[in-house]
């Protein structure tokens, strides 16, 4: 364990932590000490990531509970039967969601209600249940935090990509204003920005391509420098999660309201 990251005592909350960055994230977690409980939709899926762990770090103090983050009273429920489990969370990571392929003209009313509310109560629902415990944590350890995974296309949108961007856009000026609004009561809210990161649809992407002969690291190359990312490959969900597993610690007790872009160098934002 490091000791920079000594997370022991402290309970750790991340949804959508069944795959991708919030399984790297929970892992990440683990690792340093703290108690850890995930959800995630798709139950099967879950318990496989649950059982994974388990084998990994047979001493941990873990809890897994299938829910819908967009389902209110069903957070409500995970955050009593977390704390009931491990305690109160002293972090919070906001990790849900997905992107939208679309373009403004293909993208319908009922397309656009659905991005927006993905977007904004994946991280409403969860902030709203587990707030009351992270309170008390600020006011026992002196530091209490959430993170959202947010994507870069919030301040560098692009146009086949119009819903998501621009609901990606208001998840960081949600973020500003909840880190105002809690600070006095100790609880620090940040996030990052996401680029190309590697995940299950990029690899679905990748068994659909026309060429053949391209494996897998010369095809995340070649995409690389199709999009300009200037460190030439995609990123790993090991690295996103370490910059959430910084704005979640003590380690970053003087930071708020901020993001951590973690894109390979993509950005072009000032």
């Amino acid at each position: 364990m490091n000791d920079l990251f000594d997370l022991s005592g402290r309970v750790a909350v991340v949804t959508g932590g069944s795959s991708g960055i919030g399984l790297a994230t929970v892992e990440l977690m683990l690792r340093c000490g703290a108690a850890v409980a995930l959800c995630g939709r798709d139950e099967a899926r879950l318990r496989a990531a649950e059982a994974g762990l388990r084998e990994r770090h047979p001493h941990a103090k873990l809890f897994a509970q299938a829910c819908n983050v967009l389902d209110g009273d069903a957070v409500a429920r995970f955050a009593v039967a977390s704390e009931a489990a491990l305690g109160p969370a002293a972090m919070l990571v906001n990790n849900a969601g997905q992107g939208r392929m679309s373009t403004f003209a293909d993208t319908t009313d009922a397309a656009w209600t659905e991005e927006l509310h993905l977007k904004f109560f994946s991280v409403i629902h969860p902030t709203r249940a587990f707030l009351p415990q992270l309170e008390r944590e600020a006011a026992r350890l002196g530091d209490a935090a959430i993170v959202c995974a947010n994507s870069l296309l919030a301040a560098q949108p692009e146009p086949y990509m119009v819903a998501t961007s621009a609901a990606r856009a208001g998840v960081r000026n949600l973020v500003r204003s909840l880190a105002t609004e809690f600070a006095p009561k100790g609880v620090r809210v940040n996030a990052i920005l996401l680029g190309i990161v590697e995940s299950g649809q990029w690899r679905r992407r990748f068994e659909a391509r026309t060429d053949r002969q391209l494996d897998w690291a010369a095809w995340t190359a070649q995409l690389a420098a199709e999009r300009h990312i200037p460190l030439g490959r995609l990123g790993r969900p090991e690295e996103p999660a370490r910059a959430m597993l910084f704005l979640a610690s003590p380690m970053s007790s003087y930071t708020t309201g901020s993001h951590i872009d973690v894109s390979g160098g993509h950005s072009r934002h000032a």
